[in-house]
């Protein structure tokens, strides 16, 4: 029998009187039926709890029904037999930008198990304008730019890029008050920042004032700059839509060759959040990608379209 444990968050609650209860990760309460096997030998099977001898007093563990309880116990995701790895284990997440924001990202990243570098503006642009896999980073990787302040104008125009290079692409900027978490971008075709300007000068009356705004024609910046609290709201949500990446692609992979590759139903790739940095709340707006479309065609030479039509015009 496997040395199965109670899943992280998974507990077992023994009522006075009455059958034991498990309490899942998510705070649902399941009857057990234990059948022959007593709600104490089943807590001290999966918590550990055995003699020094591998033997349950007034149990043996070996029996055939409480193996089969364990087993139940794992299929529903209640048990495992080895502790869970960390969610970004075997990534790689590069990270730049200013300080206020780029160490709690490191710090969370890292607390989640992965390996985290700095990197510089020119790098990044690298990885971006790579033409073949021979120079772009090996692995799974990641890059998060954060920015104190409004992107200057251009400044992602080539980061853009790092979609189609197999590099999830992660960013966030500070308005004023608010600070914005861009939607993830991990493939061909997801949301940049260029789109996620376009979507935002699209649903403002104020577009030429905002246009203005990121380009530069404004008054020195007041503020108010993240805090220690602000900023690790930001990080949280930032190292959630990794996390949210790598599980995602986790899942693409066990689905093998056949299978649909990352869902375009992942939020965290259609996902704009605002966080406010006054009162530490945040609203989340739905974004899509802005399609290419083909440029309109040059009108023709007044002269030639007034010629046409009086020729046209002669019996």
């Amino acid at each position: 029998m496997t040395r199965s444990r109670l899943a992280p968050g998974t507990g077992i609650v023994t009522v006075p009187g009455a059958a034991p209860v498990l309490r899942t990760s998510g705070g649902e309460f399941l009857r057990i039926d234990t059948g022959g096997v007593t709600g104490e030998a089943l807590v001290r099977r999966l918590t550990g709890e055995e003699t020094p001898g591998g033997q349950m007093p007034g149990e043996d563990p070996r029996t055939a029904e409480l193996a089969r309880l364990v087993q139940a116990f794992e299929a529903g995701g209640h048990a495992v037999s080895a502790p869970p790895r960390a969610p970004l284990a075997g990534r790689t997440v590069h990270v730049l930008g200013d300080p206020v924001l780029t160490g709690p990202v490191a710090r969370c990243a890292g607390a989640e198990g992965a390996e985290v570098r700095r990197i510089t503006p020119d790098q990044v642009a690298g990885f971006a304008r790579a033409t073949s896999d021979h120079h772009r980073p090996e692995g799974r990787v990641a890059v998060v730019w954060c920015l104190d302040s409004p992107v200057p104008e251009g400044l992602w125009d080539t980061v853009d890029r790092l979609p189609d290079r197999r590099i999830a692409w992660l960013r966030c900027h500070r308005e004023g008050s608010h600070s914005w978490i861009e939607p993830l971008a991990v493939a061909p075709g997801d949301v940049t920042s260029r789109h996620v300007r376009l979507r935002r000068l699209a649903a403002t009356p104020a577009h030429r004032e905002l246009a203005a705004y990121w380009a530069g024609h404004r008054t020195p910046d007041t503020g108010p700059h993240p805090t220690e609290a602000s900023a690790a709201l930001i990080a949280a949500l930032l190292t959630a839509d990794l996390i949210a990446w790598a599980e995602a692609e986790a899942e693409a992979e066990a689905a093998g060759p056949d299978g649909a590759g990352l869902p375009t139903g992942l939020p965290a790739r259609r996902r704009l959040r605002r966080v406010d940095l006054r009162d530490l709340t945040f609203t989340e707006h739905s974004v899509l990608p802005v399609p290419d479309v083909a440029p309109l065609p040059a009108p023709a030479p007044v002269g030639t379209r007034a010629g046409a039509g009086a020729a046209e015009a002669r019996p």
